[in-house]
């Protein structure tokens, strides 16, 4: 088991599809580390890297917090998501004064889509098996 979290240390958790975060922030030099690797390298493309960083960038706060996140479950995109709902919700614990404003950027409102489920007697979700009248 970890430690627990010091006072300067605000935790949070993220979800979006499968896909959940555990977001710890800590006041440093912008340090980003997500499952023990660099978030640059983890978030391989340049449009989940910055939706994986936009509350920061909302804010303005780039570089002054070290972020260290376990993400687990879904893609590379719902892990992003997840991020970023964890990351929003760890920086309101910092600062209660910064909910406004990341919550009318929507970044508080965990996005409820899932994966539809299968149903018997079907391929899939709304697919049919092929009809043949004769």
């Amino acid at each position: 088991m970890s430690p627990p979290a010091t006072v300067e240390e605000y935790v949070a958790t993220g979800r979006r599809k499968t896909a959940v975060a555990s977001v710890r922030l800590r006041p440093g030099a912008g340090a980003v580390r997500v499952n023990g690797r660099d978030a640059k390298k983890y978030f391989n493309t340049d449009v989940l890297m910055s939706k994986a960083m936009e509350p920061l960038e909302a804010l303005r706060m780039e570089g002054r917090f070290d972020i260290v996140a376990r993400v687990k479950g879904g893609g590379m995109t719902g892990q992003a998501g997840a991020f970023r709902h964890g990351l929003a919700k760890a920086l309101t614990a910092y600062d209660p004064t910064f909910r406004g404003r990341l919550k009318q950027l929507g970044f508080l409102t965990r996005d409820p889509r899932m994966k539809e489920r299968k149903k018997y007697g079907q391929p899939g979700a709304r697919a049919r098996f092929q009809f043949s009248k004769r």
